[in-house]
């Protein structure tokens, strides 16, 4: 075989897979067509959360002025955050290929597709490795409706010469939801649609509304229950026409309605790669096809869509077959933040999931947090422990409120290692904080089976 390993993809699966393999010294080739760092890096977590942060700043500066701060908020220069924004992703790109390149893999800049079993074909030719990893990542789905050519998908935030005064986006998964809160906080009008009765599908119900309640507070317009039925260009922007009757003017139509693995042209039928109903590569726990020397890891496989299952899970591949430490990733108590405004972390079970194993004792708390008692901005922080009544062991930590994520990362540790409700309890805060309340919660919240049996 020309490689031990030969890797079509190189966002954080891929790298992470392909650098720790040439580092064990496996003869390792790894093919990328688009950019170093994949989805992440270039379209995703890193470029969101930092025009997240933008949008957080001109809120400070606002709130400012309770503590004392003679601030005026003039306007908002988008030129100015997406040179700062674009050098920083191209700055984390180069460093993927330069991690690569270091550990000594070959790094090719093409597209890859197998052949057969064993064959790769990039770059004009053709090449046989060992095993083959493939880690392609997803793409954003697009709409179908008259008019849905006129539609930007999630990518295209990222490429957009200036902020648009109006916006339309459809959807209500974490995507739809963080650009709400981005484009909003930027200065935008913003018009948020989800077909269904209340997005974030999966998140734990009382965040899930604690959000709709925020965002709704702070000016974006929420339509649940309503769908696009076309979408109509016009001389100044587009018309949308909704399934409740009404139309909404927009200059830009964002469709962020989820994403697809990214397997088209792949060879995958060629070489006899299982792919699932969903259009998802069908692996194991360790991440094998249909083709045991064949793997596949992070979002192409469609399991749990996380940056940092993805790295975990090319470490955890590269070990066992080059490190002589097999090992897989557990996808259990897996934490996970949504960079709304305010944002959410969430870690374990939701209510809903717990329940259906077994009774459950529910922790809650709402309140306003200091900051905002000064700066006078109606909002609410919201916490959540779930835990096991029989065990009393903590099955979910869930939060709404600024800095949930970096609380709940914390959290995660306690729910890896089977933390009690009685360990949260017997561990002291730090006080004046938020964090603190997940320890000092006591009561209750009252079980509704219970009181009607009663």
């Amino acid at each position: 075989m020309d490689f031990d390993l030969f890797v079509i993809g190189g966002g954080s699966a891929g790298v992470r897979c392909g650098r720790i393999s040439a580092g064990h010294g496996a003869r390792v080739a790894i093919a990328e067509s688009r950019f170093w760092g994949g989805t992440c890096v270039n379209v995703g977590c890193v470029p969101k959360k930092l025009m997240v942060q933008a949008a957080e700043y001109g809120a400070w500066a606002e709130d400012a002025r309770g503590f004392g701060w003679d601030m005026a908020v003039r306007g908002h220069d988008w030129a100015a955050l997406a040179a700062r924004r674009d050098a920083e992703t191209a700055r984390l790109s180069g460093i993927y290929r330069k991690l690569l390149e270091g550990a000594g893999a070959t790094v090719i800049e093409a597209r890859a597709r197998l052949v057969d079993p064993h064959t790769v074909e990039v770059d004009g030719r053709r090449v046989t490795a060992t095993h083959i990893v493939i880690a392609t990542g997803g793409v954003p789905v697009r709409p179908v409706f008259p008019g849905a050519e006129h539609c930007l998908v999630s990518d295209d935030l990222f490429t957009l010469p200036r902020r648009p005064d109006r916006v339309v986006l459809l959807g209500g998964g974490y995507i739809a939801c963080e650009f709400a809160g981005i484009l909003h906080g930027l200065g935008a009008k913003v018009h948020q649609i989800y077909r269904g009765h209340l997005f974030l599908r999966g998140f734990d119900d009382d965040i899930r509304e604690a959000l709709a309640e925020e965002m709704r507070a702070s000016g974006i317009d929420l339509r649940f229950d309503c769908d696009v039925v076309r979408v109509e260009k016009v001389h100044d922007g587009f018309i949308v026409h909704t399934t409740d009757g009404r139309t909404l003017e927009a200059d830009a139509v964002f469709a962020a309605i989820g994403r697809r693995p990214n397997t088209a042209g792949l060879g995958l039928e060629a070489a006899g790669v299982r792919v699932t109903d969903r259009g998802a590569i069908a692996v194991d726990e360790a991440g094998a096809t249909s083709l045991p020397h064949v793997y596949a890891l992070g979002d192409v496989t469609d399991r749990l869509n996380l940056t940092p299952v993805a790295t975990a899970q090319g470490h955890a591949l590269a070990d066992t077959l080059f490190g002589a430490k097999p090992r897989t990733v557990s996808l259990e108590n897996v934490p996970t933040g949504v960079f709304t405004l305010p944002p959410i972390g969430a870690v374990g079970l939701t209510e809903a999931a717990a329940a259906k194993r077994g009774p459950v004792d529910v922790y809650l708390a709402r309140f306003r947090p200091l900051r905002h008692t000064i700066s006078g901005r109606d909002r609410k922080t919201l916490m959540k422990l779930v835990v096991d009544r029989r065990t009393q062991h903590v099955l979910g930590a869930h939060m709404l409120g600024e800095d949930a994520p970096e609380i709940i990362q914390g959290i995660a540790i306690a729910l890896v290692m089977g933390a009690t409700k009685q360990d949260f309890d017997r561990t002291l805060g730090i006080h004046p904080s938020a964090a603190e309340e997940f320890l000092t919660m006591r009561q209750k919240r009252p079980d509704p089976l219970a009181e009607a049996a009663e």
